[in-house]
């Protein structure tokens, strides 16, 4: 069972999560466009810290994909995290940035917010390597981190329509996630609101440990 953790930002945080065991440790990168991103120069001092046994993500939620090749170029990140939300960041552009990045692997967000969310993550299915499948508020820009659960009998449903592995995301801490894991059998699960210190966007490293153990303990059951 994968897991991952969202949004780290500061260098000490990378050694400290890596150090956990997590799977994959995602930075929040962009020019500013969004909250809390952090700049190349920041995100890659944030990345040096990972441990090998870790894999980096950056998360980007614009939909530039001029600005997601530049600093993809930059960072060399293992993976490519797309957040934007489907209308603004469609299949072809993924396609698109898969050729100019061949080498990273690519993870795109996909909105579950009613039986339609089935068809837009099959329109994804083998163009990606990885489908993040998060909560989403209509009109919002980016895809995710909202804090809240969605449909997991639509997760479900995804998981056992597509041949690309699933991370479900949405509203996952140490308290629901064995929950979510036994309901969707995903591929790896994700958390960043609720492993967060309260009130904060700071990691709350007993939580991040406490989510890593019951994940992985989940996926022996």
């Amino acid at each position: 069972m994968l897991t991952q953790i969202y949004e780290v930002s500061t260098p000490s945080e990378a050694d400290a999560i890596s150090g956990l065991g997590i799977d994959h440790v995602g930075v929040l990168v962009g020019n500013g466009a969004f909250p809390r991103e952090r700049s190349a120069r920041e995100a890659n001092a944030v990345m040096a810290a990972i441990r090998a046994s870790s894999k980096s993500s950056a998360l980007f939620l614009s939909a530039d994909i001029a600005l997601i090749e530049q600093m993809a170029r930059e960072l060399r990140p293992t993976i490519i995290h797309l957040g934007a939300s489907t209308e603004l960041l469609r299949p072809e552009n993924v396609v698109a940035l898969r050729k100019v990045l061949p080498n990273l692997l690519l993870m795109r967000s996909v909105p579950v917010t009613g039986s339609g969310s089935i068809a837009i993550a099959k329109s994804y299915d083998g163009i990606v390597d990885f489908l993040l499948l998060d909560s989403h508020r209509e009109g919002d820009a980016q895809i995710g981190a909202l804090g809240v659960t969605h449909d997991w009998n639509i997760s479900r449903h995804i998981v056992e329509t597509v041949r690309t592995p699933v991370i479900l995301a949405g509203g996952l801490g140490p308290d629901n996630v064995v929950d979510a894991i036994l309901a969707v059998k995903p591929a790896g699960v994700d958390s960043k609101t609720r492993t967060d210190l309260v009130d904060t966007h700071t990691k709350d490293l007993t939580k991040v440990a406490a989510f890593n153990k019951a994940a992985k303990g989940a996926a022996l059951m």
